[in-house]
């Protein structure tokens, strides 16, 4: 019996709408499963409601009190499984460090990548012949 292959989903958090809605865009047209928060507050209620979510893409430089790396540091606590990439044009982690296994994008990027990037992520690990 063949399974069907459950979508993959990604939890895009962007603060600035025209780069979220392309960002989103571009992960939909590749055939992943795409929510959106503006800001880390919305996004934790997401990954609260939606354990079916795979991958946090965050912004690391948001507006309010919680920033994307606080917000990863929050979802994988949560949800160690949860796949992360990160994004910023500034300085990224000042006295801070990335969690573990996670991805840094730098901005300005270009959407291919990003798919390619999150794609690479959500692909299982390739098994090695014994």
């Amino acid at each position: 019996m063949i399974q069907a292959i459950a979508p993959q989903t990604v939890l895009v958090v962007e603060n600035e709408a025209i780069i979220r809605m392309m960002a989103t865009d571009a992960l939909e047209d590749s055939g992943l499963t795409v929510l959106e928060a503006a800001d880390a507050c919305d996004a934790l209620l997401l990954l609260s409601q939606h354990p079916e979510i795979d991958l946090l893409f965050t912004d690391i430089n948001m507006p309010g009190t919680i920033d994307g790396l606080d917000l990863a540091v929050r979802a994988l606590r949560d949800r160690p499984e949860l796949r992360l990439i990160m994004s910023s044009g500034r300085n990224c982690f000042p006295g801070r460090a990335m969690p573990d296994d996670g991805k840094f994008l730098e901005k300005p990027y270009d959407m291919n990548t990003l798919v390619d990037l999150v794609h690479d992520e959500l692909s299982p690990p390739a098994h090695q012949n014994c």
